[in-house]
C-alpha cells in the first residue's frame, strides 16, 4: 500500500527536485524559452501582417491590371476605328481616283474617236474628189474626143458665163 500512501521522505525529495527541477529551469530554460515562443509569436504575427499586406497588394494589382486590361482593349478597339476609317478613306479615294482616271480615259478616247472620225471622213472626201475629178477628166476627154463636140462644149461654157 505504499504506492497509494507514498511516505512524507518520498514527497519532500520528490518536492525538493521539483523545486530544484523548477528553479534550474526558471534560472537557465524558462527565460530562453518564453523570449524563443515571444520570438515565435511576433515573426508569425510579422509573417500574417506581411501576408495580408501581399494580399492587399495582390488585390491593388490585380484590379490596376484589370483596368490596364481594360485601358488597352480601349486603345485597340479606337486603333481598329481608326484602322478602320483610314481604310473606308483610302478606299474611297482610291475608288474617286478610279473614277476620275476612268471618266479621263473614256473622253480621251471619244475625242480621239472623234479627231480619227474627222480624219477619216476627211480622207475619204479628199478620196471621193480625187477619184471625181478622175472620172470627170476621162468622161470629159471622151467627150472631147471629137474636135466638133470640143467646140460646141466651150461656146454652152461661154453662154453660161455670160448669163451668170
Amino acid at each position: 500500500m505504499e504506492l497509494v500512501t507514498p511516505g512524507i521522505g518520498l514527497l519532500f525529495w520528490m518536492t525538493l527536485s521539483f523545486g530544484v527541477l523548477l528553479f534550474v529551469l526558471g534560472k537557465y530554460a524558462w527565460k530562453p524559452i518564453m523570449k524563443a515562443i515571444h520570438e515565435r509569436e511576433d515573426s508569425i504575427e510579422t509573417a500574417l501582417h506581411s501576408a495580408e499586406k501581399a494580399r492587399e497588394d495582390m488585390l491593388a494589382l490585380k484590379s490596376d491590371n484589370e483596368l490596364l486590361l481594360k485601358q488597352a482593349k480601349e486603345e485597340r478597339d479606337a486603333m481598329l476605328r481608326d484602322a478602320r476609317k483610314l481604310k473606308d478613306g483610302i478606299l474611297e479615294e482610291a475608288r474617286i481616283k478610279a473614277n476620275d482616271e476612268g471618266l479621263r480615259i473614256i473622253e480621251t478616247a471619244r475625242e480621239s474617236i472623234q479627231f480619227e472620225k474627222m480624219a477619216a471622213l476627211t480622207e475619204l472626201k479628199n478620196q471621193i474628189a480625187v477619184l471625181s475629178i478622175e472620172i470627170a477628166e476621162k468622161v470629159i476627154e471622151q467627150e472631147l474626143a471629137d474636135k466638133g463636140k470640143q467646140k460646141e462644149f466651150t461656146e454652152k461654157l461661154i453662154e453660161k458665163i455670160k448669163l451668170s
